[in-house]
């Protein structure tokens, strides 16, 4: 499963999450939550209320979270 951040325009944290991986080499899929109301009902499935989220194979997560993109990286 490749990895997707959940995004809307104008955001800070997706920006930084975006500037993070693409830094560390990791291959992503961006995917706008106010364009895609399958892709929001998702997210919101899944807990979160707001993004950037991040989800992975193996794991999830919400934020501009940089230790967790390192260890994507690796």
């Amino acid at each position: 499963m490749p990895v997707i951040v959940y995004s809307k325009p104008s955001c800070v944290q997706c920006n930084a999450t975006y500037r993070a991986m693409n830094k560390k080499g990791v291959p992503y899929t961006v995917v706008d939550v106010t364009q895609d109301q399958t892709a929001y009902q998702h997210i919101v499935d899944l807990g979160y209320q707001q993004v950037p989220v991040v989800e992975t194979e193996h794991e999830h997560w919400s934020g501009y979270r940089p230790d967790k993109i390192t260890t994507l990286a690796s």
